[in-house]
């Protein structure tokens, strides 16, 4: 082979093998084992990605699924990344610290975290000595799948949906000289954001009627089992473990605080995206085919059977598969069965991957609300330089999906107590809150 053909044969780089593919032989080959590795023509690039993978990060939680599918399947490797590591991390502060590293020394370049985090590492709030680690937000991981739980304390009470059968209870606990604490995964992260949403509609104000702690993820069940909090938020499967261990009860899901809500996504630092914008399309492209893949309800048994192996969650099965379906568990004698309460992670033309810039806005809102933010941001222009939905569209179209999105606003968003968000006037929602840090 000339010196010119083995260039252009080296151009295309259509198979995941690159060894493969340089074999072939003739345009006809090429053409063919094009065909046969992307029938739908997607990612026929010039050129491959830049690099051959990076490492991203994930916590044990169910909405990190596609990130450990497209490992799982092959799918990275199939758009050119056959080194892509997907590391566990023990914690969002440990995914926080390895984020700042960045892969080059040993830390991570992006993965599957609490979607505020993009606004809160970009502008350096929660970062060691408030240094700024720009961010991307690529796409939205899931929607719904998260809950909170109530301990067996409590069980009198059989909380749901109105948290203000606690205020009492807290109250009488709290005068007896005993503390009270409320836990959640992050400062600022979505589960932070749901608690406090969920105590001030019932009139429980979460700075100051109840300690708001933060706990991994993984360690929420062993802490409420030695009777260290009174409630938590959490994604799965710890709710479902918990229920599983008669420790506790789940008063609701997230799904029902607010319906078809964001919540995990896929972050990367912006440093890496902007210095291989093919390998970060492969990478979209990987994790979006994986998302829906598993978004097909006869795919969630097996979903669950690889993320509860050891190597990934190291979860029972039964901790993780029934509210995957919909079939919801909240303990304290209260079961329903195929629910829309499921976690959804690709939707309609891509509606639950799309990243819309109205739902950061909303976090963005909700955050200067506890005083995470000044009130004087500029919200626009955060969510502008932090939200990369143009790259989900180019991704899109180069697997050939069939694009339900419009714009960058899903519209006006209700909760459950009949509270609305209207994306284009958030102050004006900030306004009308009763529990807040802000005037």
């Amino acid at each position: 082979m000339t010196e010119t053909a083995r260039t252009k044969a080296a151009t295309l780089r259509l198979q995941p093998s690159r060894r493969d593919f340089l074999n072939l032989t003739g345009a006809a080959a090429v053409a063919s084992a094009a065909k046969l590795a992307f029938p739908s023509g997607a990612f026929a690039q010039a050129a491959g990605p830049e690099v051959k993978g990076t490492r991203l990060g994930y916590i044990a939680l169910t909405d990190a699924a596609p990130l450990i599918i497209a490992k799982e399947k092959g799918l990275y490797a199939k758009y050119g990344l056959p080194d892509m590591d997907i590391a566990k991390q023990a914690s969002w502060g440990a995914t926080r610290d390895n984020m700042a590293l960045g892969f080059k020394n040993n830390g991570i370049d992006g993965g599957h975290i609490l979607r505020p985090k993009t606004h809160l590492y970009s502008t350096g709030k929660v970062m060691q000595n408030g240094q700024p680690l720009p961010m991307y937000t690529l796409l939205n991981l899931n929607q719904d799948g998260q809950a909170i739980s109530v301990s067996n304390e409590y069980k009198d009470l059989n909380v749901q949906k109105d948290a203000s059968p606690l205020k009492q209870a807290f109250e009488r606990k709290k005068a007896a000289g005993k503390e009270l604490t409320a836990a959640m995964t992050f400062p600022g992260g979505t589960h932070d954001l749901w608690i406090r949403y969920w105590l001030a509609a019932g009139g429980i104000d979460p700075d100051s009627d109840i300690k708001v702690i933060v706990v991994p993820p993984p360690q929420m069940v062993a802490n409420m089992k030695v009777g260290t909090m009174d409630c938590f938020c959490v994604g799965e499967p710890w709710n479902e473990q918990l229920v599983n261990q008669n420790i506790g009860y789940t008063a609701l899901t997230t799904g029902e605080l607010w319906f078809r809500h964001p919540e995990k996504i896929l972050g990367m630092r912006a440093d890496f995206v902007d210095a291989n914008p093919k390998a970060t399309q492969a990478i979209l492209m990987a994790v979006m085919e994986a998302q829906q893949w598993a978004d097909k309800m006869e795919n969630r048994q097996e979903l669950a059977e690889i993320v509860g192996k050891r190597q990934w969650f190291n979860v029972p099965v039964a901790d993780i598969n029934k509210r995957l379906k919909g079939d919801i568990n909240y303990g304290n004698g209260r079961q329903t069965q195929g629910t829309d309460l499921y976690m959804k992670f690709w939707g309609e033309g891509g509606t639950v991957s799309y990243p819309w810039k109205s739902h950061d806005t909303w976090f963005v809102t909700e955050n200067i609300r506890w005083g995470k933010f000044d009130t004087a941001t500029d919200i626009k222009a955060l969510v502008n330089r932090t939200n990369r939905s143009d790259l989900w569209s180019e991704a899109a179209r180069a697997l050939g999906v069939a694009n339900a999105v419009s714009g960058d606003s899903r519209g006006v968003e209700t909760f459950f107590d009949g509270v609305k968000f209207d994306p284009a006037a958030p102050l004006d929602y900030l306004k009308a809150l009763k529990i807040k840090r802000v005037a």
